[in-house]
């Protein structure tokens, strides 16, 4: 093993990491009052958790038709406002209930 390379580059992650987080508490002091750029940090955390679990959704199943039917009813259960408990349990259990009625018919 090439340890101070490693030493390195935890370095460097560590620096980069702690950047991201310090630059906004040091350049914005005051409350942000421009409605684009609240609006724009408000969606943040949904995009960034959408394109974390988007593509891996669709192979986290043993079929990938069982996922499409579980990112269905995740996409119809939040769109009518349900929680994050109910939208996250009711895609399993369709999920579940697809893949046996699947394995019913093979």
């Amino acid at each position: 093993m090439n340890y101070p390379r490693i030493l390195i580059c935890t370095f460097l992650m560590a620096l980069v990491t702690y950047i991201i987080r310090m630059l906004p508490l040091a350049i914005f002091r005051k409350k942000i009052h421009n409605r684009f750029i609240r609006s724009f940090l408000a969606y943040v955390p949904y995009a960034v958790l959408a394109a974390m679990t988007f593509p891996e959704i669709l192979y986290s199943t043993g079929n990938p038709y069982s996922a499409v039917f579980g990112l269905a009813a995740a996409l119809v259960l939040a769109y009518k406002g349900k929680g994050l408990l109910t939208v996250a349990l009711g895609s399993t259990a369709v999920v579940f209930v697809v893949e046996q009625i699947m394995n019913f018919f093979t």
